[in-house]
């Protein structure tokens, strides 16, 4: 799946004090398809989020006409959670893709016979997780038993993705059916129904 992210030029004080996030917090909020942001070290805000369709066969190739309108959906989602933003340009805009497993459980492990360790599945997580990775494959290698090689992530094995066409199908109908349940909940102040339908399918469990 693909994440595109939108970044400010640094943003004077008083914008900031308007804001807040005075200690650079992260922030996103509880609605369906994720997005996120953070007031980055040099005073620019960064703010990101999903919504591009998924790629037949896992391709991480990201059409420009669907970037586009993601990055346009993130500046009207910013603007609306921080007014204080309003008029302020984001000049910069990127994305890339991301690996999901099929669980949406991260995983490490370390097979000793043939000296081959993995880690990954982070969805979006892995600025710490893959320091804590990281951490535990050292444990794993040396052979130490420790509390991180205690952990429920170690040696855990995500199923497989369903094949093409049925996981072309299933990604974006998730995809859309996120967007929507988010379009039902503005209108009706309630929980979606269509987000607690697709909730069992899009875990996986």
């Amino acid at each position: 799946m693909q994440s595109l992210v939108l970044a400010t030029e640094p943003l004077p004080a008083e914008v900031w004090e308007r804001i807040g996030l005075a200690g650079r917090e992260t922030f996103s909020d509880h609605r369906h398809l994720i997005v996120y942001g953070q007031r980055t070290a040099d005073d620019r805000l960064v703010f990101g989020g999903r919504g591009a369709p998924y790629r037949w066969g896992s391709s991480t190739a990201l059409r420009q006409r669907a970037a586009d309108r993601v990055h346009a959906a993130l500046r009207a989602t910013v603007a609306e959670m921080l007014p204080a933003l309003e008029g302020v340009p984001f000049p910069y805009a990127w994305g890339g893709a991301l690996g999901i497993a099929r669980d949406w459980h991260a995983s490490v492990g370390f097979d000793a016979r043939t000296g081959i360790g993995w880690a990954g599945g982070y969805v979006g997580d892995g600025v710490t997780t893959t320091n804590l990775a990281g951490r535990t494959l050292r444990d794993l290698i040396l052979g130490e038993d420790t509390a991180l090689t205690t952990l429920p992530w170690v040696g855990h094995r995500s199923r497989r993705w369903e094949p093409e066409p049925l996981r072309w199908a299933g990604a974006n109908a998730g995809l859309r059916a996120m967007a929507i349940a988010d379009r039902e909940e503005r209108i009706t102040g309630r929980e979606s129904l269509v987000a607690r339908a697709m909730s069992p399918l899009m875990g996986g469990h």
